[in-house]
């Protein structure tokens, strides 16, 4: 194995380690697995561990944060893949950032939460959302001084051209029309709120101002993101949807991988390419989230965390797809937390916004 780089998944039985893996596989000769880490899927685990051949795995649900942060500082990597979702991967996704290595970022809540504590640690990040991979990708070789926006394209979600979505039921919300994601992320897509973390993400990762960075709805997610610069010319990166593309582009930087398949092959014949401003009256909840970055920390902490409690009471029939942007703002109106000093700070203001999510919600009951 001479040569190959060294990966650790965090997250590896969702769906972007899945997907990191199947790349893996492809290239034996080029990466060894050698940590992986997961949520409580015991059985996909150990299959993962037999198939690669992996020595070091942790299950969140047998061992805590205390033995996936041990699991991460005794492991030699030179790659981790950080795709534990939700603010569950926030302090895993900051441990793997202290040891140095690059990090193949998708726990977008991470950097929308601990967004200055993991740039502050992280040798490198490359991004492995398919918009902020994208926008990477058109940066290679310009400068930064030349940027005038980025430009993050949305697919609108399964609610696009939907009027009255006061009666969305929960299966509704968690078919996206072009891709295959995870429940929450998939609701996420639906009222908008993936796009308003990724602006934040954004924020971070490329460091231009809340005002530089705009989004626009792109049904087809064919044009993944793009960058107008001071010239007013502009570089998108096109694809099919599929996360084995950038992810296999986080892992082998600046190199590109062949990746075959015909599946993964853009047919730019017929291709019809609309581009539409997104409606924020219909959609509140990227509102919410440009404004949470405006007002600083803790707010964009707040957003994440109301969100993912609203997601789940939606998720479980508690509340109406329109009570999800509703819950989240009285969250941030109601929130009166200090700035975090430091990376377990984020965690705790995570866990104080959610009992307040809570509290909210209880109130309406």
């Amino acid at each position: 194995m001479e040569g190959s780089k060294k990966v650790l998944i965090l997250g590896s039985t969702g769906s972007i380690g899945e997907n990191t893996l199947k790349v893996i596989e492809k290239f034996p000769e080029r990466f060894k697995v050698v940590g992986l880490v997961a949520g409580s899927n015991r059985e996909k685990l150990q299959e993962q561990k037999e198939k690669f051949g992996v020595e070091r795995t942790a299950l969140y649900s047998e061992v805590g944060l205390e033995g996936i942060k041990k699991l991460i500082d005794e492991t030699d990597f030179d790659v981790a893949v950080c795709a534990i979702s939700g603010s569950a991967g926030i302090l895993p996704t900051y441990w793997a950032a202290e040891k140095g290595k690059r990090l193949a970022l998708a726990n977008k809540e991470s950097l929308v939460c601990a967004g200055n504590f993991i740039t502050e640690v992280a040798r490198e990040i490359i991004p492995v959302d398919s918009e902020h991979s994208a926008i990477f990708q058109c940066l290679v070789g310009e400068k930064k001084e030349e940027v005038d926006e980025i430009i993050l394209t949305a697919s609108g979600g399964a609610f696009l051209n939907r009027e009255n979505l006061e009666e969305v039921k929960p299966e509704e919300a968690l078919k996206h029309p072009n891709w295959d994601m995870g429940k929450k992320v998939t609701v996420d897509s639906s009222t908008l709120m993936n796009k308003g973390l990724e602006v934040i993400e954004a924020y971070w990762l490329f460091g231009l101002p809340v005002e530089r960075i705009k989004v626009v709805i792109h049904p087809q997610s064919i044009v993944h993101s793009l960058v107008r610069f001071r010239d007013n010319s502009v570089k998108a990166q096109l694809g099919v949807p599929d996360m084995r593309i950038p992810i296999a582009y986080a892992l082998s930087y600046p190199e590109r991988l062949p990746l075959k398949g015909e599946e993964l092959r853009l047919n730019l014949f017929g291709l019809n390419l609309t581009f539409l401003e997104p409606d924020i009256e219909k959609f509140p909840c990227l509102r919410l989230a440009y404004e949470s970055l405006r007002m600083g920390y803790p707010y964009p902490i707040v957003l994440n965390a109301a969100d993912e409690v609203a997601v789940d009471l939606f998720l479980k029939g508690k509340i109406r797809f329109t009570e999800i942007p509703e819950l989240i703002e009285e969250t941030l109106n109601r929130a009166d937390f200090k700035p975090p000093e430091d990376i377990y700070e984020v965690a705790e203001i995570d866990r104080k916004a959610k009992e307040l999510s809570l509290e909210v919600f209880r109130s309406w009951h």
